[in-house]
């Protein structure tokens, strides 16, 4: 009797492992979705980037340094390896593109450009689903850690290879802080 009982509990223990591994699969397999769809609109904004670039070009040709630098670097996000990386590359591109938006407003005629316009419009519609894919992966990253670290999963996740995963956060310091703001009085 106490054989059977051991045998049970030993079938139960294992089952609520493959349950736990599973579980974790599944977790895992989703931040990498996360991760996976914020690349495809890393890519997105890549590829528009190029055109945007050209169109300002028309009017701003002698901008070429904002311009040179949006053109170089608007791959380096979807060719980073890692979270961390790919962070940081699209926070420095979100810059750059910030520049160049600051270029594109001493030119009226360039404001007024159907074309750059059009452009302007897909690159905001482009920077919501990227912030999207982002909030996605780290909901998925954060339901993951929470059970990495759960009990009674931690005991299964570091022997069958589960760890945390980063969250994608953003380098910039000054967005932790709010802005200062002063009102003149008349």
């Amino acid at each position: 009797m106490i054989t059977w009982i051991i045998i049970g509990l030993i079938v139960l223990a294992l089952l609520y492992g493959v349950t736990v591994y599973n579980r974790l699969v599944r977790l895992r397999a989703l931040v990498k979705e996360g991760f996976s769809g914020i690349t495809v609109q890393l890519r997105r904004r890549a590829d528009l980037v190029p055109n945007l670039v050209e169109t300002v070009k028309g009017y701003a040709s002698h901008e070429r340094e904002t311009l040179d630098a949006v053109t170089a670097h608007r791959a380096d996000a979807v060719n980073a390896g890692s979270v961390q990386a790919t962070a940081q590359a699209d926070t420095a591109m979100t810059a750059m593109l910030g520049r160049l938006f600051a270029v594109a407003e001493a030119y009226p005629d360039l404001k007024a450009d159907d074309n750059f316009r059009q452009l302007q419009s897909e690159l905001s519609a482009l920077e919501g689903e990227l912030q999207l894919a982002r909030r996605y992966y780290n909901a998925t990253a954060r339901d993951l850690n929470t059970r990495v670290r759960s009990f009674p999963d931690l005991f299964f996740a570091g022997p069958l290879g589960f760890g945390e995963e980063p969250y994608y956060e953003d380098a910039d310091s000054s967005i932790q802080t709010a802005p200062k703001v002063e009102f003149q009085r008349p």
